[in-house]
């Protein structure tokens, strides 16, 4: 699973939805022919995105390539089960990356687009968000 060698802060403040906006970087394919675009704002974790990354290589088999666009770096905190109010904040449980809405999470590239679109949709299956399969500027799916 992904998880940042370093952080600045162990443990971050949760945030007030500024991730719902729209995105403004990674929001068009840039590696691959086609992507997979979110729809609506989430945290990913990093087993959903381990999860999206099986999907899609044990659909390609040997073929084709796959980028991640995403990286889970944002911390998020648990207190234990029946552990009473106070004594601070909980330890460090998993890392997530907040998905705005128009963001490509996924790439592929070296197969046809019939076999991509059908990848990507199972892998938009495994998040949280709803998500969409996009080709490349230029190209049809």
């Amino acid at each position: 699973m992904l998880i940042p060698k370093k952080v600045k802060h162990r443990k971050w403040h949760k945030g007030r939805g500024r991730f719902r906006r729209i995105a403004t970087s990674k929001t068009s394919v840039a590696y691959g022919s086609y992507g997979l675009k979110a729809q609506s704002p989430a945290w990913v974790s990093s087993r959903q995105i381990e999860a999206c990354r099986r999907v899609l290589t044990r659909y390609l088999r040997k073929g084709g390539k796959i980028w991640i666009r995403i990286f889970p770096d944002h911390p998020i905190t648990r207190k234990g089960s029946e552990v009473p109010m106070g004594a601070g904040k909980g330890a460090v449980e998993f890392y997530v990356c907040e998905v705005r809405p128009g963001m490509v999470l996924f790439e592929i590239d070296g197969i046809p687009a019939d076999k991509a679109k059908e990848a990507l949709k199972l892998a938009a299956f495994k998040l949280p968000c709803t998500a969409t399969v996009v080709a490349k500027e230029g190209q049809l799916l």
